[in-house]
């Protein structure tokens, strides 16, 4: 009977700071309201290129590796296979919804050691910078083997629009 005092006093902050957390991502999701929908998958997902197993770790505004998207499920870390094809990218999720990123519509590649709730090693996540219904977004994607990283950073790379050449 003497602890049951402080486990209730526990019990209680434990429940304001899920109530808080609720609250706040709610309203993140109010605040995102106009992101646009993701794209739609198309129904030629049968044979990729390649494909990567790992984990799909966040997606959030360019440049910003703080600010978490919650809108579409972006904010949700999940295992995934990353899935490559003529047409774009396939993050297969379990627990989530998949999510597509057509070729086109990708800006920029690179390799990063963080972002928000996820910190590796020195270039542990390759990071795509995608356009997101007129917002560009960086999705960042952890391969669960080391010795795929340079052909996944390979292939993502292919996807750039190459420059035109010079002329003089």
């Amino acid at each position: 009977m003497e602890y049951l005092g402080p486990g209730l006093l526990t019990l209680s902050l434990i429940i304001v700071l899920l109530a808080l957390v609720f609250v706040g991502w709610r309203s993140k999701l109010k605040r995102q309201q106009d992101i646009a929908p993701l794209p739609e998958i198309p129904d030629d997902v049968d044979n990729p290129s390649a494909a990567y197993d790992g984990q799909y770790v966040v997606t959030t505004t360019a440049g910003d590796w703080l600010d978490r998207l919650a809108v579409h499920g972006l904010g949700i870390r999940s295992g995934a296979l990353l899935r490559l094809y003529g047409h774009g990218l396939l993050f297969e999720r379990r627990g989530a919804t998949d999510i597509y990123i057509p070729a086109g519509s990708i800006r920029a590649v690179r390799s990063e050691s963080g972002m928000i709730g996820k910190f590796v090693e020195k270039d542990g996540l390759a990071v795509i910078t995608w356009n997101l219904g007129g917002k560009d977004v960086d999705t960042a994607f952890r391969n669960r083997h080391a010795e795929e990283k340079k052909p996944l950073l390979a292939h993502l790379n292919s996807y750039l629009p190459t420059a035109a050449p010079d002329e003089d």
